[in-house]
């Protein structure tokens, strides 16, 4: 099959297409060199503002941009919209700094549309900050430039009336066969979700515990800062009857600030967990940036730990060690979430939590922004439930009253 090439940028008819937007000439030239040498991505343009890539967006058509914050003329913050109006569908990756102001600035991005962050190199001039930076920014253009590119073809093939060839792109068949359904067939809106197997062969979902839980563990990556805010906003009358744990991959500041967002979406107390505090029903912990977080039992309480082991997945804090930790401590009482993320943290900790007894409910592949991480879940045949985010909190409030089953 022939590729057909941009004369202008000479980026292939199946490239993923990237556009640099950022004030500095070193970064905006190193980031294209390092993308230059993937196999399957193309830098289409590069700016230096924010005003700059709004009047070029339409035309470079990018799959993704990757925008700086603080820029001259126009800033990323107030780009962001304009970019995302002006081209419907691009994925816009936030690059900022580690500082809290960047940290804010970043998160506010991500309500605002953005689809993921991204801390720039320290500065410090070690080669692993920079090398880190580098492998997490490819994995975000490629895996997020991919199924930005997928929706794109999907529209155009539904609006060329080709039924067909708007099949969306699925994982693996052993990842397959599980669809969230209604309680009442499947109409939106008309009852409490429920978990059911969708294709006659595929692999049965597991069974919730029949023990109420007591304890909420959730794990996220891209796309989890506005989605944890979501389902526990969506649930927060119940949530005081248990610990909430929380890992989202973000460096440290970035967590803090979430942990804030989540209690004000909780109405509950929430911080980044301290080594050895106690964990109590009625508040929300957050793994910090940099480090685990699992939990144990000592004496007769139950305490948060946090390990500086290597990371997990390439990520740390990963959410493997919490879940591992929580079906070792609760058992069949664990009850473990799922949501948005690229990779695969999470598949392990919850077929841990499953084979304790306890239950794990994740999101489904259409309102992800990722599949990756649910989809590990579903693959590994640990899930109770797979539903769409905005009914994932009616199922939590359902178990956590232990009233579905």
């Amino acid at each position: 099959m022939s590729v057909t090439r941009d004369l202008q940028t000479g980026a292939g008819s199946d490239d993923i297409r990237v556009m640099i937007v950022d004030d500095s000439a070193v970064i905006r030239g190193l980031t294209a060199r390092w993308i230059a040498e993937a196999a399957g991505v193309a830098v289409v343009a590069t700016h230096a503002n924010g005003r700059k890539a709004v009047e070029d967006v339409a035309i470079s058509k990018p799959d993704v941009v990757i925008l700086d914050i603080e820029m001259p003329e126009m800033d990323g913050l107030t780009a962001l919209p304009l970019l995302l109006e002006r081209h419907p569908g691009v994925v816009v990756i936030v690059s900022s700094t580690l500082s809290r102001r960047g940290a804010e600035i970043s998160l506010r991005a991500l309500s605002l549309g953005a689809a993921e962050c991204i801390a720039k190199p320290d500065g410090s001039g070690r080669i692993a900050s920079a090398a880190e930076y580098r492998r997490e920014l490819f994995d975000m253009v490629t895996h997020l430039g991919a199924r930005a590119r997928a929706r794109r073809a999907r529209e155009g093939a539904v609006a060329a009336g080709t039924r067909e060839q708007a099949a969306p792109a699925r994982l693996p068949p052993e990842a397959r066969g599980h669809l969230p359904e209604q309680a009442t067939g499947g109409r939106a809106g008309s009852g409490p979700p429920v978990r059911r197997q969708a294709a006659e062969g595929a692999r049965a979902l597991r069974p919730y515990s029949s023990v109420p839980p007591r304890v909420l563990a959730l794990g996220s990556s891209t796309g989890g800062p506005q989605a944890l805010v979501q389902v526990l906003a969506s649930c927060r009358e119940v949530l005081a009857r248990v610990p909430v744990l929380v890992v989202q991959h973000m460096p440290p500041t970035f967590t803090a600030l979430l942990a804030e967002q989540l209690g004000r979406a909780a109405g509950l107390p929430a911080a980044e967990a301290k080594e050895g505090e106690a964990v109590v029903a009625g508040r929300i912990y957050v793994a910090p940036g940099g480090l685990h977080m699992l939990v144990a039992c000592k004496e007769d309480a139950i305490v948060a730990r946090l390990s500086d082991t290597p990371p997990e997945h390439f990520c740390k804090p990963a959410v493997d060690p919490l879940f591992r930790s929580v079906a070792q401590v609760f058992g069949p009482a664990a009850l473990g979430v799922v949501l948005t993320g690229m990779g695969s943290d999470g598949g392990l900790g919850a077929a841990a939590i499953a084979a304790s007894g306890g239950s794990v409910v994740i999101q489904d592949e259409e309102t992800s922004v990722v599949w990756g991480m649910p989809g590990a879940v579903a693959a590994a045949g640990a899930c109770a439930g797979i539903f769409p985010l905005p009914q994932i909190g009616g199922q939590l409030r359902e178990l956590l009253r232990g009233s579905a089953r």
